[in-house]
């Protein structure tokens, strides 16, 4: 008898669970890439069983999916491939940065699926521009369980059904919020953190606003700042979680429960330009911008407050635009807007240690003004994953001591334009031994998986 109860019991306990692990929305496995910069946002890609290096043969396509227009990285949960883009219509596609150009088309979320590429979904609205460099949207798809969150250039932040596409809420940051659409279009990546979604929105008390993330009700406001172009990230230091916002006049933090502040550097890029997300390394933490503006930020180990340690200057420090640069072990290395070269620099002071065009641009040894290279960190070591504007994939290791390239794979052509040379400007995915990176006209997967001995 008691062994039938027991038998029961066990039955009883082990339904519950299932039924209550079957109700659960599904969380991102270990290998997705559910939203910008990766699994935490700190652009490093922690899969095993990935290349050392990229022989001279190349590395093989896995599958090619034809799509439209913009610089929105794509996003990979759940054995789909959540790519965002922009279907033009009517008008000329002009890119010139003291212009704000007049389009009509349709934004669109599209999920593929991760093996073949194929469409399951769509999700479209009609949505004219009037931004500087239209080609498409700019915010990665952030993806939290059985919901995907996209901010559209416009300022159309949606929430759909992970499963089928559907709209379960959507909120418009121009006509719900009074907001001014920056002259580039809003470009800060929505991010999802507990039960909340914080997005920069602009405006006077509401630099940025945190929203239910189920339901899209306005949790509070904070900042009076304009928008910018960088997403907040929150950062755990002295015990506290903190929000860093780097808005158009400053760095940053507040609670992010209720949007109170702890303390805000001063810097201000040219053009409000505030793109690149402040990296955090130890009790450091690293902004920069156009118009040579960086800052060195000392957190404070006891609690939640800062200090400015040194500021940037011509011929010091990297001035990142639209690739975040990487901060380890006391070193940064990034692209640079100012000459177009990629370098090392040392936290302590800002000295440069190293640069090259390799990364950036490869065949054109002169100044170029916003040279761009996509870099994420392989686990914890000297690895680094760089994917350069011109459609180039790159394998090197990173020290303090020197640039060393470890392969390289031309994945697709730059189908954007820039000061007059083409460009491919959109952050790479890495999933399931595969990078998955979009131009104006296909998004091609590629295999990073190691091959086997």
């Amino acid at each position: 008898m008691i062994d039938r109860h027991r038998r029961i019991a066990l039955f009883v306990v082990a339904f519950t669970l299932a039924a209550f692990t079957s109700s659960q929305p599904a969380r991102l496995r270990a290998d997705d890439w559910g939203q910008w910069m990766g699994p935490n946002r700190d652009g490093v890609y922690s899969e095993s069983g990935i290349i050392d290096s990229i022989p001279e043969s190349g590395l093989k396509v896995k599958w090619r999916t034809p799509i439209r227009g913009g610089y929105a990285g794509p996003a990979v949960a759940g054995g789909k491939v959540f790519v965002f883009d922009y279907d033009v219509k009517e008008g000329k596609l002009v890119n010139r940065p003291d212009l704000r150009a007049t389009m009509q088309g349709m934004e669109r979320v599209i999920a593929l699926d991760e093996t073949d590429g194929s469409e399951i979904w769509r999700y479209e609205y009609e949505c004219p521009y009037e931004i500087s460099y239209p080609a498409g949207p700019r915010c990665t798809p952030t993806i939290d369980g059985d919901r995907v969150y996209t901010l559209g250039s416009e300022g159309d932040l949606c929430c759909l059904n992970v499963k089928d596409g559907t709209l379960v809420w959507k909120k418009s940051l121009k006509e719900d919020f009074g907001a001014e659409v920056p002259m580039w279009g809003f470009s800060a990546h929505p991010l999802v953190d507990g039960d909340m979604l914080y997005t920069m929105v602009g405006g006077e008390g509401q630099g940025v606003v945190a929203l239910d993330k189920l339901t899209g009700a306005v949790k509070w406001k904070a900042l009076d700042s304009k928008a910018g172009y960088c997403p907040p990230s929150i950062i755990e230091h002295a015990g506290v979680r903190q929000m860093i916002v780097f808005s158009p006049t400053g760095v940053t933090s507040l609670n992010p429960t209720d949007g109170s502040q702890y303390w805000t550097i001063a810097i201000e890029p040219l053009y409000e330009m505030s793109i690149c997300r402040p990296m955090l390394d130890g009790n450091l933490l690293y902004a920069s911008g156009i118009g040579s503006q960086s800052v060195m930020i000392e957190l404070d180990p006891e609690k939640p407050a800062a200090k400015e340690l040194w500021r940037g200057n011509p011929k010091k420090s990297v001035f990142g635009a639209n690739a975040t640069p990487m901060f380890v072990d006391g070193i940064l290395y990034g692209s640079d807007c100012q000459l177009g070269k990629f370098f090392a620099v040392d936290a302590k002071d800002g000295t440069r240690l190293w640069e090259t065009f390799d990364a950036t641009l490869p065949t054109e040894k002169r100044r170029a003004n916003h040279g761009t290279a996509f870099v994420t960190r392989l686990g914890d070591s000297n690895r680094y994953l760089i994917f350069s504007e011109v459609g180039d994939l790159i394998v090197a290791e990173l020290t303090k001591e020197k640039y060393q390239p470890l392969g390289r794979f031309h994945v697709l052509e730059p189908t954007g334009e820039c000061f007059g040379r083409n460009v491919v400007w959109s952050h790479p995915a890495y999933a399931n031994k595969t990078v998955y990176v979009r131009n104006d006209k296909e998004i091609v997967a590629v295999s990073l998986a190691k091959p086997a001995e």
